[in-house]
Parts: C-alpha cells; structure tokens; sequence
C-alpha cells in the first residue's frame, strides 16, 4: 500500500501535469522521469532534460525512442545554468520539475549532483514554477558528498514561507544504508476571498 519513493514522485506528477505543459527534469540519468513528463505532456507540452553527462542523455533518448515519444528539449549542462535554455514563453509557466539527486546509476560515481549547483537550479525553478506547481527532490544521500546536499537542502526549504510554499517530506524511516527520500515543494496558489 506505501510507495517506494520513485512511485510516489511519478504518481504526484501524473496527478498535477497535463497535455500541453511545460516541466522540466533537471537530472535526466536513465530516462525514466523524464518518460513519464513526456507521457504526461503528450505531443503539445514542452519538456526540458538537464544532465552533464552524454551518456545520460543518450540512455534518455533511446528511452523516449521506444516508448514512441517526441523528441524533448534534452540539454547537456548542468541544472544550474537552466534558465540559459528557457525560452521565453516558459518564464514562470513551468508545471513540474523532478530532480534525482547524486550519481548515475550504472555510471560514474564519481560525478555527482553538488548542493550548490542544486540550490541554484530549485531557486530558479520555485521563481518559475506557476501558481500550483510542483518541484519534487529525491533525494539520496548515502554517497560521499550526499549527505552535504541533503543538509543543505534541507536546511533551504525549511525556510520557504509557509504563505508561499507547502514542503513534504516523504520517506521510509526504518530502512537500512541511507534510504532515499523526497521532498514536494508545491507553490501556493493565491488565495481569494
């Protein structure tokens, strides 16, 4: 009846994105998050990928490829430097973004997501993100460096105010080795009266 962490993600995003939105993943590594912003946008949404590594991207596209998907925004920069590849249009009119957090699987290991550069991307994403819109963080930390960008996160988004912002945390907390969790920023929509 609980979900893993990666079903949890995907189930939020289905029930948030629709046909003809924008959303980004900041962090494509195998491809599947950036599957399921696909499905969700459908041939009319635009989707960003971010990833520093070639071979992420190019698992991402062989991924989208067999599942018959349109060709995606797919950039090879880091998610800080985002909003270098915003068009216009897209300024604060993005739906959803995913991030999964520190190294490729079946990659190296030794490239990983760095707090700042994680910092930087989340704050220009929340600045983006539409009324309603949703910036979900996975976030595993049981990696060298992993547990500096979870504190650090952490540390942020406690102090998003609570009239803009509501944060989740979503995890398993009797799980062995460092079990990943999530964070769901969800920006408020306003309220009227």
């Amino acid at each position: 009846m609980l979900k893993r962490v990666i079903p949890y993600a995907h189930t939020l995003l289905k029930e948030l994105v629709q046909v003809g939105d924008t959303v980004i993943d900041a962090t494509c590594g195998n491809g599947h998050d950036t599957l399921v912003l696909s499905e969700c946008v459908a041939e009319t949404g635009t989707v960003y990928g971010f990833d520093i590594q070639a071979q992420a991207l190019e698992e991402t596209r062989r991924r989208l490829t067999v599942h018959n998907q349109p060709e995606r925004l797919l950039i090879q920069d880091s998610h800080a430097n985002l909003l270098d590849h915003l068009k216009v249009q897209d300024y604060h009119n993005i739906t959803a973004a995913i991030f999964n957090l520190g190294y490729l699987p079946g990659g190296d290991k030794s490239i990983i997501t760095t707090p700042q550069s994680t910092l930087d991307a989340v704050q220009v994403i929340l600045e983006h993100l539409k009324k309603g819109g949703l910036l979900i963080l996975v976030i595993y930390h049981g990696h060298e460096g992993g547990s500096d960008e979870r504190d650090q996160l952490l540390t942020y988004v406690q102090s998003l105010e609570q009239k803009d912002y509501d944060v989740l945390q979503y995890g398993f907390v009797n799980q062995k080795n460092n079990p990943p969790f999530i964070i769901a920023i969800e920006k408020k929509r306003m309220l009227i009266y």
